[in-house]
């Protein structure tokens, strides 16, 4: 449980984002502020690095001055498109460049002798790859929801936050189901 709190605190400015930025420009405008002003606060403290920290701080940075500085109704219209798109963006772009972003944080679970060891790259890449291709379809889901296309709106939501929260256990659970495994083998 401890351990899904730490990954829910991780993705605080987002979560903050996505929970606050709905319904009217001063929510949205607010949303940003909030997530702008926590993305740095977590980055001085050192609870948000990497990539991730990176993609906040572009994607916040931008999308409040282009929201609250220009008024700028495309990027309103599309920020759920465009945040879930620049974090895809993110987690694919550490997968190609052989530094998944995962990484950053399981080393403060693992024995600094085992951050080279193929198996916890493979584990990480692939956790990387669960959250890339989560966020891409999120990407897709927010893109359906802004173009009305077949389902509801709040049926676009539940999904996203499906594939969320089933993310965030699957990080959770995969760890420590690998660790049971080399238990017993052992």
């Amino acid at each position: 449980m401890i351990a899904f709190l730490k990954l829910l605190i991780s993705f605080a400015p987002w979560l903050s984002f996505l929970i606050i930025a709905r319904d009217s420009l001063l929510r949205v405008e607010i949303g940003l502020g909030v997530a702008l002003v926590l993305t740095v606060a977590m980055g001085l403290l050192r609870l948000h690095r990497g990539i991730i920290l990176w993609v906040g701080l572009v994607f916040f940075g931008a999308a409040s001055v282009a929201v609250m500085g220009f008024n700028d109704t495309w990027t309103l219209r599309h920020l759920g498109v465009l945040a879930n798109g620049a974090l895809a963006l993110g987690a694919w772009l550490t997968i190609a460049l052989g530094k998944p972003f995962t990484l950053d944080y399981a080393k403060e679970h693992v024995d600094p002798s085992l951050w080279n060891d193929p198996r916890f790259i493979r584990t990480n890449v692939l956790m990387t790859g669960v959250w890339a291709s989560t966020f891409t379809i999120n990407a897709v889901l927010a893109f359906g929801k802004m173009q009305q296309f077949t389902l509801s709106e709040l049926s676009y939501e539940l999904l996203s936050y499906a594939m969320l929260i089933g993310t965030a256990i699957f990080t959770v659970w995969y760890p420590e189901h690998l660790r049971r495994q080399r238990a017993a083998a052992s």
